[in-house]
């Protein structure tokens, strides 16, 4: 605006949780804008990130980086945001490896869907903050700006790099979710068709004494070995070596 430069940047905090749950919060977000003048730099805060105290002490700490005036302020703004990007993009690496290593254990994983979506929510979220900024930075990096002096402009492209390389992170993450996503549906398809064959073949196994039973339950004068002495142990005998063979043919084709 005329001689003054008006920028926001969308800061970013990594809230510490012990467990990732379907409704932990990882990524907080706030807002800091900068007015940038000739011989000024306002900032305005909101949210619960972007104390800028750090960044001021350092400033105060390389009098020679302060001289080059009000630009010199916003690079190393933009350096200490950009930088909160890098360090949450790499705490939500220790989120990514547990969220994988739970898909992949023995027990598959089951309950781990919510927790999968969360953190795709939450890494959204940090996109949101963090690709916008692509293109300011490069304007910044590489077009002449009154209140940019060129010496300063340089310093830009440092954190456009840096920024870059938070981007592709979280892009990276964000397929690496996806396909976490997949094998974790994918074994849940197969526990369901496991169980599935397991009832089958128990299903199987009680119908043949459910035959049988059914068959000498129907009260009929003439039946064979109605009335014999040994004929309720035989019939016994040949549903329980019936349901024994079925029973072991399911365990030798792993159905059970």
């Amino acid at each position: 605006y005329d001689d003054t430069l008006f920028a926001v940047f969308k800061t970013v905090r990594y809230v510490e949780h012990e467990e990732l749950t379907a409704t932990s919060e990882v990524v907080e977000t706030g807002e800091l804008m900068a007015f940038v003048g000739g011989d000024f730099v306002i900032t305005i805060r909101h949210g619960g990130r972007g104390t800028l105290g750090p960044v001021r002490e350092a400033l105060e700490a390389q009098p020679e980086q302060l001289a080059k005036g009000p630009a010199a302020v916003l690079h190393a703004i933009a350096d200490h945001v950009v930088d909160d990007y890098v360090a949450v993009t790499e705490a939500v690496q220790n989120d990514m490896d547990a969220v994988e290593t739970a898909v992949f254990s023995e027990d598959g994983g089951r309950g781990d869907a919510g927790r999968i979506y969360q953190l795709k929510r939450e890494l959204l979220e940090l996109r949101r903050a963090v690709a916008p900024l692509g293109r300011p930075l490069e304007h910044l990096a590489t077009q002449p700006i009154p209140v940019i002096p060129p010496e300063v402009r340089a310093y830009f492209r440092d954190v456009h790099d840096h920024l870059i390389r938070a981007t592709e992170q979280i892009g990276a993450y964000d397929g690496l979710l996806d396909s976490v996503l997949q094998a974790h549906l994918a074994q849940v398809t197969v526990a369901q068709n496991e169980d599935m064959r397991k009832i089958t073949a128990w299903a199987a196994i009680v119908a043949v004494p459910t035959m049988v039973c059914g068959v000498y339950g129907m009260n009929f004068d003439n039946m064979p070995e109605l009335h014999w002495t040994y004929g309720y142990p035989l019939v016994v005998c040949v549903m329980a070596v019936a349901c024994f063979v079925i029973h072991r043919g399911f365990r030798r084709n792993g159905w059970l």
